[in-house]
């Protein structure tokens, strides 16, 4: 309805205007008179319903969302599997898989017979632990333990040909210590091995 209110008044002021003005030149055209009025018309309802505000809808409302926050995690290591196989052990004598000598007690070996001493010369007690390599043909081969007192000594002579390591060391508060030393024997001499609070020295006959 509005927009035939507003045409109806265009085309009546155009009708006023033709009716009560100075004739119009001859070269006007009625009809062009009234394309352009009409064509007004057009840009006017145009231009009105341009400016009627048009119903939008809200933007959505937002929701907010729990995010955790990163955290410092370091990446998992991949596992590493390994497995460890005890190598044989060989003696002189072919056996594998057999260490005699880990735990033997040496008795009276086997073997040439020789003497061997040895001399505590520190001020304080001392434990000595001798522990003869096995040898070569008769696979003798153990440990012993000897006490000795300050200045000490002791003299061995079921011993036998072959290579000897020994250990000293005392719990004594007024010189504690831990020694060692190694010798080979291969004559029936008397073979000494001085035990001192840094090292076992070994001497010949």
């Amino acid at each position: 309805m509005k927009h035939l209110s507003t045409l109806t008044i265009v085309l009546a002021i155009v009708m006023i205007i033709s009716a009560c003005g100075a004739p119009a030149a001859p070269t006007v055209n009625p009809v062009d008179v009234q394309s352009t009025a009409q064509a007004a018309a057009f840009t006017m309802i145009a231009e009105t319903q341009a400016a009627i505000p048009t119903a939008t809808s809200a933007p959505p409302t937002e929701i907010p969302t729990q995010t955790s926050l990163p955290t410092n995690t370091p990446p998992s290591l991949p596992t590493l599997e390994a497995t460890f196989t005890a190598a044989p052990i060989t003696n002189s004598n072919g056996n594998a898989n057999v260490d005699p000598c880990a735990t033997r007690v040496l008795g009276s070996p086997k073997g040439k017979q020789t003497t061997i001493r040895i001399v505590n010369t520190t001020k304080v007690a001392v434990t000595v632990s001798l522990y003869l390599n096995e040898t070569e043909g008769q696979g003798e081969c153990g440990y012993r333990s000897y006490s000795l007192a300050r200045n000490g000594d002791v003299v061995i002579t079921d011993l036998v040909y072959g290579c000897y390591s020994l250990w000293a060391w005392s719990d004594d508060p007024k010189g504690r210590f831990n020694s060692g030393g190694y010798g080979c024997i291969n004559n029936p001499d008397k073979w000494t091995f001085q035990v001192t609070s840094a090292v076992i020295k070994f001497t010949g006959p």
